[in-house]
């Protein structure tokens, strides 16, 4: 009797069925096998190497002197940030929020996500994720309890407007895109986010545009965002970050243009969730506007001369390796010609070749081997002494 009461009070005090479903956390497990393996390269994470601007500390001594801002402030955000917001989404990506849309400041692109699925979508509703996917928000539909509907992009990670066209049930709340693409490094054409929105407006369902590596294009590509659509706002969400575009990403700014119709559902779950984005990163992400995007656009201009250095030496990887284009953000995502899984490949390259990379299935790709490789992090020097030991671990692993 007493064994059998034990095994029920076991049983009530579990984590919770939904969230045991959803996958775990990739970065926290590479970072641990590298840990394990001093004097390791990673090329793993997905942050720039570079800090804030001057001007956004500046920020601090002007909160400082405000006493009232250490209480909390607006849900959606302080007048300062939201009028340099503003002023920025006009300039830069055409998006006037004012014109039948909403803004609101959010703690990194993440939160703004979850705000966005939260917004929009009920238990057992379908969320559409082109492959393959940025995994925290495969995690946020499955946490939501919502079914992630995965569409294949084609062999250079483009996006097929068609396949999405038939993915669309009466279950789907949204279609998610994400350009300059995690963990492509793809960038979409402006026809094919055009399509999409189309798609998304004919049908009645959501379209989320992820645009955290709006400044990080590289060549003839050019970032677009499909909320400056004339007519888009009703259906449109729109989510940003100064996470990377200004080496912002341990004070968790981000921002999201949302429908008018979203906003008070939106500042629920941000009033629940979060109560107010943190007011002294707010001040802070203040200052890195005022500096502006020349800020950004002088250090990606250095990224491209890396990314150059990193596609010389991944080309060495041609017999073995398929390694598509990626004109955005600082992502290779390779498929590497081998019967291991992608784990034990980032294991064994640890292990043996003193270099990391993030393993593909982490990102829904399940029928082969990929790997993510991220070069923003790291000095040039060290970017290049780390891709020459992955480029000789896979030649001798596939040799």
């Amino acid at each position: 009797m007493r064994y059998s009461m034990r095994n029920q009070v076991s049983e009530m005090l579990r984590e919770s069925r939904r969230i045991s479903e959803v996958q775990s956390p990739v970065i926290p497990v590479v970072g641990d096998l590298i840990r394990r393996h001093p004097g390791t390269i990673s090329l793993g994470q997905g942050v720039v190497s570079y800090p804030p601007p001057d001007e956004a500390f500046d920020q601090i001594k002007v909160f400082q002197n405000r006493p009232e801002m250490h209480k909390y402030q607006a849900v959606h955000g302080i007048p300062e940030l939201i009028e340099a917001i503003t002023a920025k989404l006009r300039e830069d990506n055409c998006i006037d929020p004012a014109s039948g849309g909403r803004l609101a400041v959010t703690a990194g692109g993440n939160d703004a996500f979850i705000n966005a699925l939260l917004a929009i979508a009920d238990p057992g509703d379908e969320i559409i994720l082109n492959l393959p996917y940025y995994f925290n928000h495969e995690m946020a539909i499955v946490m939501a309890s919502c079914t992630p509907v995965l569409v294949p992009t084609d062999d250079r990670y483009q996006l097929q407007p068609e396949l999405i066209r038939r993915a669309i049930t009466r279950k789907t709340r949204a279609v998610v895109t994400v350009s300059p693409n995690n963990p492509t490094g793809a960038v979409y054409s402006e026809s094919l986010l055009r399509e999409v929105n189309d798609i998304c407006r004919e049908r009645g369902v959501y379209h989320i545009n992820d645009e955290a590596y709006e400044y990080f294009t590289y060549g003839e590509a050019r970032h677009f965002s499909p909320g400056s659509i004339p007519g888009s706002h009703e259906h449109t969400i729109s989510l940003f970050s100064l996470s990377k575009s200004y080496g912002f990403a341990s004070w968790r700014i981000g921002y999201m243009t949302i429908p008018d119709h979203l906003f008070e559902a939106v500042n629920k779950i941000q009033d629940t969730i979060l109560i107010c984005p943190p007011v002294v990163s707010q001040f802070v992400a203040v200052g890195a506007m005022t500096a502006g995007r020349s800020y950004c656009d002088e250090r990606v201009s250095q990224l491209g001369e890396v990314r150059q250095m990193v596609l010389r030496e991944l080309e060495a990887l041609n017999d073995c390796c398929s390694v598509p284009p990626a004109d955005g953000a600082f992502y290779f995502f390779i498929k590497v010609d081998t019967e291991m899984s992608p784990l034990d490949l980032v294991e064994r390259l640890i292990r043996d070749f003193g270099v990391a990379a993030i393993p593909g299935d982490a990102f829904g790709m399940k029928d082969r081997c990929y790997l993510r490789v991220a070069y923003g992090a790291l000095s040039p020097e060290t970017v290049a002494e780390g891709v020459g030991r992955l480029v000789s671990g896979l030649r001798e692993i596939n040799g």
